[in-house]
């Protein structure tokens, strides 16, 4: 079980369509939920303290996973948090185009996490960009170990995901996943290899499913705007 005193609150942010998918199937995001999910987002990255995605995600959208408009600036000093929040990369090569749009921001530190496969010309390239390289497990990474090195070095209590599909499943494969916020948008896209919410290898058996349970609904025009909790696990396995 997740031991909150060391590990940081990890809470999943993702709009998607009414058939699971949370970008067209040549994987090229393009903003499809409405201007009152936009405004959801950044109230969400307003009560982190950093936010966190995978590299494919970084290189094909234009994004700097910062806390945009000063309105949503001056909510984080109201809640005592840094102005801007920390900007975290997961990458388990190191294969981040260096000319990625959030590498143009300089607003708040950068921390990319990887692996042992990184080859030392991306390492070297990667250092020069942001302000650390963490390297958390040697082929496949070790992410309670990167969050608990994140709270301890960086003091992040809430870390904030935004995806993509790959870093979510990780995510709920290790049970690091406290918090789903779901923006479900009525729309249609199809198509088999489409990323959805939840992509990676998957489980084998549904008792492995990560489970939640839904703690508030809300419709706004024709979007609903869904929030579930993790369940925890009684000594019987069965969810509480």
């Amino acid at each position: 079980m997740k031991k909150t005193r060391d590990l940081p609150f990890v809470f999943v942010n993702v709009a998607m369509t009414a058939d699971g998918k949370i970008a067209p199937a040549n994987r090229h995001f393009e903003p499809f939920g409405s201007a009152r999910d936009r405004h959801h987002l950044l109230e969400l990255r307003a009560t982190a303290d950093a936010v966190i995605s995978g590299a494919r995600t970084v290189d094909l959208d234009s994004v700097n996973l910062g806390p945009g408009p000063a309105r949503y600036r001056r909510e984080r000093v109201r809640r005592r948090l840094a102005e801007y929040n920390l900007r975290i990369i997961v990458s388990g090569a190191g294969t981040i185009d260096p000319e990625a749009e959030i590498f143009k921001h300089n607003f708040s530190p950068i921390i990319i996490l990887t692996t042992g496969r990184i080859s030392r010309a991306h390492l070297a390239r990667l250092r020069s960009l942001a302000d650390e390289v963490k390297i958390c497990g040697a082929t496949e990474l070790d992410f309670e170990m990167a969050f608990r090195w994140l709270r301890e070095k960086w003091q992040v209590d809430r870390l904030l995901c935004e995806g993509g599909g790959e870093l979510n499943s990780a995510l709920f494969k290790a049970g690091l996943v406290d918090e789903i916020h779901l923006t479900l948008c009525p729309l249609l896209m199809g198509g088999r290899t489409a990323p959805t919410l939840s992509d990676g290898i998957g489980v084998d058996r549904l008792a492995e499913a990560a489970r939640f349970k839904l703690a508030s609904r809300k419709r706004i025009g024709s979007e609903l705007f869904l929030v579930y909790r993790r369940l925890t696990r009684s000594a019987s396995g069965r969810g509480v």
